[in-house]
């Protein structure tokens, strides 16, 4: 196995106000009723891997920022080599995280050749390091087409100036004059400083591939909403499922309406994925999400992201039929906890995207008054 030398060039900051600022966490309600955890709220400690059934062993990796830390899952694995471990998804291009990196080489890593790297989607927590395990460890990086191009297309736009279509949907959405100018004082390209280099070839993973790893074999899974296509791990013999961010137990996932596709539903596809797992993966497997801890319960918690997600659109169409509201009027119908000038940002494309919903449904229709949004309900 290849060590991790003293010329990695990763930072010890990430140039961000806030290095969580990855996408991964909702500003929404969500209940976690129902659910099971087989390990508790224990987690592995540093340099440790703890075994969660055959074929997949949990560690985590230590972040910055609201998260605290991305779960990793280690697949045993098998190739022409012999075997090894592959690695799912690795934490942000940060120190704090290339040191835990370390001491699973020197601890639970130790003596074990890592096969392949692989991303379930394109946020800095999941692929920030990803490049540089795939260069010190010289294996191919492995991600869906959606999410390894979007990254590239994000990675490679390092632009410091505020692009327009940032300013006018943040304007269109119902900020302030003073909130725009502090969003043109904060910069873009942010994205770029938490991701170490991409290779410039990867191994392509699509809906339904089955990846042969010896012993064992995952079956890929995919969804959309949170990310352009999320790829998601099902080993159906041991009944394990690797959700990443399409499943968490105890937050619900970021799913944002952004200036790259501006008329995209997110939402909506995120609805569609949540009842596309309902009918593939069965209700009891030990589901591996990238936050929180590993849990039992997985059609219970899919119906509470649908359920409450459906609730709040229910709610914001109420409340659209009685007054029209701009994005920004919608934060207390969503949120529950205070949006600022450091989550605005985020929250408004949660808020985009419920709307969108709502439009798409039939629900609201939306104005523009000098470029501003407002949403009437429909009766």
């Amino acid at each position: 196995m290849a060590g991790a030398g003293d010329d990695d060039n990763i930072p010890a900051a990430s140039g961000s106000p806030d290095a969580s600022l990855t996408q991964d966490d909702s500003f929404t309600a969500t209940s976690h009723a129902g659910l099971t955890y087989p390990w508790g709220d224990g987690a592995p400690a540093t340099g440790e891997a703890i075994r969660i059934a055959p074929g997949i062993s949990w560690a985590r990796i230590p972040m910055p920022g609201s998260l605290g830390h991305i779960n990793s899952w280690l697949l045993d694995d098998a190739d022409d080599r012999g075997e090894g471990v592959a690695i799912v998804d690795t934490g942000i291009c940060l120190t704090v995280c290339s040191d835990e990196w370390k001491a699973l080489y020197a601890g639970a890593l130790s003596g074990t050749r890592i096969t392949r790297v692989i991303g379930t989607h394109l946020h800095p927590d999941h692929i920030g390091l990803a490049g540089w395990i795939a260069k010190k460890q010289g294996v191919k990086l492995w991600m869906t087409r959606g999410e390894m191009l979007t990254a590239r297309a994000i990675v490679a736009d390092v632009s410091e100036t505020v692009p327009d279509e940032a300013l006018a949907q943040s304007r269109a959405a119902g900020w302030d004059d003073a909130a725009i100018e502090q969003q043109k004082s904060e910069g873009w390209g942010r994205f770029a400083l938490m991701v170490f280099p991409l290779p410039r070839s990867y191994a392509r993973m699509q809906d339904g591939d089955l990846l042969d790893m010896g012993a064992h074999r995952w079956r890929v899974v995919t969804g959309s909403g949170h990310s352009p296509e999320h790829a998601c791990l099902w080993n159906e013999r041991e009944g394990v499922l690797v959700s990443g961010d399409q499943v968490l137990p105890r937050i619900s996932s970021n799913v944002s309406v952004n200036i790259t596709e501006p008329d995209a539903d997110p939402l909506g596809e995120w609805l569609a994925s949540i009842d596309k797992l309902l009918a593939t993966v069965p209700a009891d497997v030990i589901t591996c999400p990238a936050h929180g801890e590993p849990f039992k319960g997985l059609h219970v918690r899919l119906m509470a992201l649908r359920d409450e997600h459906r609730m709040r659109l229910y709610n914001l169409a109420e409340a659209a039929t009685k007054a029209p509201m701009r994005a920004v009027d919608s934060f207390p119908l969503l949120f529950n906890r205070p949006i600022g000038s450091h989550n605005q940002g985020l929250a408004t494309g949660e808020a985009l995207a419920h709307l969108k919903r709502l439009e798409v449904e039939g629900r609201v229709k939306r104005e523009d008054r000098d470029g501003v949004w407002w949403y009437h309900g429909v009766a």
